[in-house]
């Protein structure tokens, strides 16, 4: 999948804060205090820092005061860090091969089939924004032989978006002649920036959203 920059591991600085940035740093996602986790606590916790702090800004430290644990019983559930890493992201791939697939069961046209899928991106982003954070901007810490299964995610990912495009501009629509690999890049670019500037209480609703990037977007592209 299309996506920005790599970010480092620091923190996020001079970018505004997503609703759910501003909720983590006052405490309101975070798990009581009561010193007992499971596994899903953990993978949880891991996504909202590596999300908020980049992977190499997070600690086992970090992890276990967000749980309110003891660091060494964080073992209890997880072999490292880096096993959590994994975790998380292939969640994020997983959600969005999801709505993929549901997208491309749907009957219609090219147009059609492109709508679906802007759709159930946009609800991944915002109904998921750890996982789609670390999956966007922290693959890249992954070893080799793990970062390579997830570039595999993303192409069959973005292979649906190329596949519509180019049968939308076979039916007659979508623009003929389009590049569907350049317009893929066009649609992913402007959905992958949507966890930057959304907002709960924006002007927006989500339906709004889909009806805009669409409506932008087949300027170009519509026939």
């Amino acid at each position: 999948m299309t996506t920005a920059n790599s970010r480092s591991g620091k923190p996020r600085s001079g970018k505004p804060r997503s609703g759910a940035e501003e909720r983590r740093s006052a405490g309101v996602d975070r798990p009581r205090q009561n010193g007992v986790r499971s596994r899903e606590d953990v993978v949880s916790a891991a996504g909202r820092l590596f999300s908020a702090r980049g992977y190499h800004g997070t600690s086992m430290r970090d992890l276990a005061r967000e749980l309110g644990l003891i660091g060494s019983s964080l073992y209890s559930h997880i072999a490292s860090k880096a096993d959590l890493l994994v975790e998380v992201v292939e969640r994020g791939a997983d959600l969005f091969q999801e709505s993929a697939d549901r997208a491309m069961a749907t009957s219609g046209n090219g147009k059609t089939r492109l709508g679906a899928l802007v759709a159930g991106h946009v609800d991944v982003v915002l109904d998921h924004p750890d996982e789609v954070r670390t999956f966007l901007y922290e693959a890249h810490a992954l070893e080799e032989s793990q970062r390579a299964r997830v570039l595999a995610a993303r192409d069959r990912y973005e292979q649906a978006f190329r596949s519509v495009l180019e049968a939308g501009a076979g039916d007659g629509s979508l623009r003929p002649g389009l590049d569907p690999r350049l317009a893929a890049i066009f649609v992913l670019s402007i959905l992958n920036a949507l966890e930057r500037w959304y907002r709960p209480n924006g002007r927006l609703s989500r339906d709004q959203i889909v009806e805009e990037v669409l409506s932008f977007g087949l300027r170009g592209i519509g026939p």
